[in-house]
């Protein structure tokens, strides 16, 4: 990978530091007892129970981090407008776990490629997040990993209308971090909401990033 040579190379080096850190070094496993999954239930707790009311359908997304010139950055996707669930939101490149997919991570490798067409060859795993337990009763395992920047993309249409990257600095600072509410299922729900420019990054998305950002300033050097 070429990322180890950008410019910059201290802010990479501080990431990485606080990403040995911070991060799981192994997923936990859905019926493990250490998982303590975060979720829409951290703001909403009584979600947890229609959540819960079935075995969670699990999911893994791949959190890419990539070292620019000028900055790390997180790449996100904008799902097409035409799909039936989540159209024109703002994602991570991933899916459902299938019953081939040996791992979290081998799950979240093979969405990248299918959705992004992110090459497996060009992403190093750095570790995991808590995992994520959505309203609607998935539990998605994040894993954060280190992009090659030079690696070629190749959005496929039926999927993501769009891709762009945030500045990492950006999204750890809780200051960007904004709780906004909405109705669903007839009742108003409160979710974080993190706006960069004409982006509006809310939800599950959301949610992972602020884990991201808990996990990582917790690694920091005090």
């Amino acid at each position: 990978m070429t990322a180890a040579l950008s410019p910059h190379p201290s802010a990479l080096e501080a990431f990485l530091a606080r990403a040995a850190a911070g991060l799981r070094p192994d997923p936990p496993g859905p019926l493990d007892p250490t998982s303590n999954p975060r979720g829409d239930h951290d703001l909403e707790p009584d979600v947890l129970g229609a959540a819960l009311a079935r075995p969670p359908r699990l999911a893994a997304v791949l959190v890419p981090v990539l070292a620019r010139p000028d900055s790390v950055t997180v790449l996100f996707t904008q799902r097409a407008a035409h799909l039936r669930d989540h159209s024109g939101q703002i994602a991570f490149p991933g899916g459902k776990i299938d019953p081939a997919d040996p791992s979290p991570l081998a799950a979240a490798l093979r969405e990248a490629e299918e959705e992004i067409g992110l090459a497996r060859a060009h992403v190093r795993p750095l570790g995991y997040l808590d995992p994520y337990l959505s309203g609607t009763g998935f539990l998605v395992t994040p894993v954060v990993g280190l992009v090659d920047p030079a690696a070629p993309l190749t959005l496929n249409p039926d999927e993501v209308a769009d891709a762009f990257e945030v500045p990492l600095a950006f999204l750890l600072d809780l200051a960007n971090h904004a709780l906004h509410s909405r109705e669903w299922r007839g009742r108003q729900r409160r979710y974080y909401a993190i706006p960069f420019g004409e982006r509006y990054i809310w939800g599950v998305t959301a949610g992972i990033v602020r884990n991201l950002s808990d996990r990582l300033s917790e690694a920091a050097p005090r």
